[in-house]
């Protein structure tokens, strides 16, 4: 599973972008300051560091120039308040792969996570298409296709889609679907959830099988259908 660390003296910029990324399969760990993402990438295996620029410690920069040293191929992406064209052409003179300005769209953040784990490591590209039977999940593209022919899916019902097919087998509740895929301050109900499965089965056709009711309980992707 592709390892991303994700360096930020905020808190809540670290919580925001690990749960995108686990939603998109990836598996995180975190990092408060400069420093202490630099023993961690001493101790551990990531694919991709993100990095901040403006932390206590050791600041973005100087962490990257630090982690080259002796990991001179891990690619990074910088996060950056201030935007500068100083700070990106630094960011770049200092091995930095891309620049992310705050505020920033988390889902802007995950494309840019697959384009480059997409170029350096064509294994990591292998895993961003999923193919079930005739069913294929392009999730860098975010496309669904049926013997070739392209889904056309709701952003919703595609991020459904998604994060049932990346938890397959497992059964999922109500309230982690709504969690997940609408977000923690969702104040809707479970019509919402029910309605969305409802479109989302019938734009699947003959695939539609594979979503599983677990009554009382919520929904499971499952191949072999009930």
């Amino acid at each position: 599973m592709t390892r991303i660390l994700i360096t930020d003296d905020e808190i809540k910029i670290r919580e925001m972008i690990a749960k995108y990324a686990k939603h998109e399969g990836f598996e995180t760990d975190e990092a408060s300051d400069g420093m202490e993402a630099v023993d961690k990438c001493r101790e551990e295996n990531y694919d991709l560091v993100i990095m901040d620029v403006m932390m206590p410690n050791l600041d973005g920069f100087s962490a990257v120039k630090e982690i080259r040293k002796f990991k001179p191929a891990l690619p990074f992406i910088m996060l950056s308040a201030l935007g500068e064209e100083y700070d990106r052409i630094h960011g770049f003179d200092v091995g930095v792969d891309d620049y992310v300005v705050k505020p920033f769209s988390s889902r802007e953040l995950m494309m840019r996570i697959h384009a480059i784990l997409k170029r350096v490591s064509p294994a990591a590209a292998a895993q961003d298409i999923r193919e079930i039977g005739g069913m294929q999940i392009n999730y860098s593209a975010r496309t669904v296709t049926i013997d070739g022919e392209r889904v056309q899916l709701s952003p919703k019902e595609y991020e459904l889609l998604t994060y049932l097919v990346k938890n397959e087998g497992i059964a999922l509740t109500r309230e982690q679907l709504l969690q997940n895929v609408w977000g923690y301050d969702f104040f809707g109900d479970d019509r919402t959830l029910d309605t969305h499965i409802k479109l989302l089965r019938k734009n699947l056709g003959e695939y539609a099988k594979y979503i599983v009711t677990l009554r009382g309980v919520g929904y499971r992707f499952e191949k072999t259908g009930e």
